[in-house]
């Protein structure tokens, strides 16, 4: 039996692998631009996943990644979430 969330839970995860596989100087990039895109799942919902890119501390250091994920249903009002940190060196810090 599937739990509710694994499809969109599944989705946020492909979406963050993606912004893992970047270059720290690329994510740079990303920071005050959001990701907002349209996906269908493979339980025939459509989920809405935004990712935001911020400076975690201070210019130049370490970079909040952070994606979240809806349905526009109760799911909205209390999103999954996952995140990361990408640090100036090329290392990363998974979160949740």
């Amino acid at each position: 039996m599937r739990h509710q969330d694994d499809v969109p839970r599944a989705l946020l995860h492909e979406v963050i692998v993606e912004y893992q596989a970047l270059p720290y100087q690329e994510l740079m990039q990303h920071i005050g631009k959001d990701d907002v895109r349209a996906v269908r799942g493979s339980d025939g919902r459509e989920y809405q996943i935004e990712v935001e890119a911020i400076w975690d501390d201070q210019p130049g250091g370490a970079i909040r990644v952070v994606g979240a994920i809806d349905d526009g249903s109760f799911r909205a009002a209390l999103p999954l979430s996952e995140d990361f940190l990408a640090m100036p060196g090329g290392k990363f810090i998974t979160e949740g």
